[in-house]
């Protein structure tokens, strides 16, 4: 089991702080927004899973630093950015890719406090981690897209194909996933995927207010019932993010030739 001292200052790209039971992971490069990194491919998995482990945290409140949630932005005409130095055939890479990935999911799902996302700008690489939450707030200048899959000739295998038409119905999540669809907060709020949207400066201590009223319930309730609303979504993510994913893989080895 988990103690928070253990692994409180151990990540380079998520501060921790907990008050009262109540843990807030704020994802971050030194200090401004997160921008996805393998840095972050690989200490995400580990987070959570030692946030899940530790039966301290009774409820999570999970956002990010400065203006944006998470970036940065993926657009068709810079696409070689995704990783600069990915090679896209090493087999190793991609074994490694895919099981942090895998990991990640796994990792975050298995939490067993409920989740708040407090989503304090654009969350345009791995909006996913957010909308995973079990209350969603978003600030009124967040954005949600996907734009490190389809618009960076990737397959968007890693998870997304399973929550977005789950969150906005088959049609509608196959229509932002291949159409490079950026949702502002007020679309996200009308299309179910947010609960609240606010001003930046309420977000946090919104998300606190909330965090605090849902404390004062037994630890049983508060971890059963996370577990209880979330199973569908790890049992078809357990089911169909392997198939994904090499689907993915495969589509970088053919682009080789």
């Amino acid at each position: 089991m988990s103690t928070f001292e253990n692994y409180a200052d151990r990540y380079q790209c998520a501060k921790l702080e907990r008050r009262d039971g109540i843990l807030q992971i704020t994802l971050h490069t030194n200090g401004g927004p997160l921008q996805w990194s393998k840095l972050a491919h690989l200490e995400l998995p580990e987070l959570f899973r030692k946030v899940g482990d530790d039966y301290g945290n009774r409820v999570i409140i999970l956002t990010g630093a400065g203006n944006e949630f998470c970036g940065p932005r993926i657009t068709a005409n810079d696409a070689t950015k995704y990783w600069p130095d990915r090679p896209p055939t090493d087999t190793e890479y991609t074994n490694t890719a895919q099981r942090e990935m895998i990991a990640m999911m796994d990792a975050l799902l298995a939490i067993e406090a409920p989740m708040i996302a407090a989503v304090n700008g654009p969350a345009t690489r791995h909006c996913e981690l957010a909308l995973l939450c079990d209350i969603v707030l978003a600030a009124d200048t967040a954005t949600f897209a996907d734009s490190g899959h389809f618009p960076a000739g990737l397959v968007p295998g890693d998870g997304v194909h399973v929550l977005f038409p789950m969150l906005l119905g088959p049609n509608r999540g196959r229509y932002f996933l291949l159409m490079d669809e950026e949702l502002t907060a007020r679309q996200a709020h009308e299309l179910g995927m947010v609960g609240e949207v606010m001003s930046g400066d309420a977000l946090n201590p919104r998300a606190w207010t909330i965090a605090e009223k849902l404390s004062t319930r037994s630890t049983t309730a508060l971890r059963n019932t996370r577990k209880c609303i979330v199973e569908r979504i790890r049992r078809e993510m357990h089911e169909l993010v392997p198939y994904g994913l090499a689907l993915a893989t495969m589509n970088l080895y053919l682009e080789k030739y």
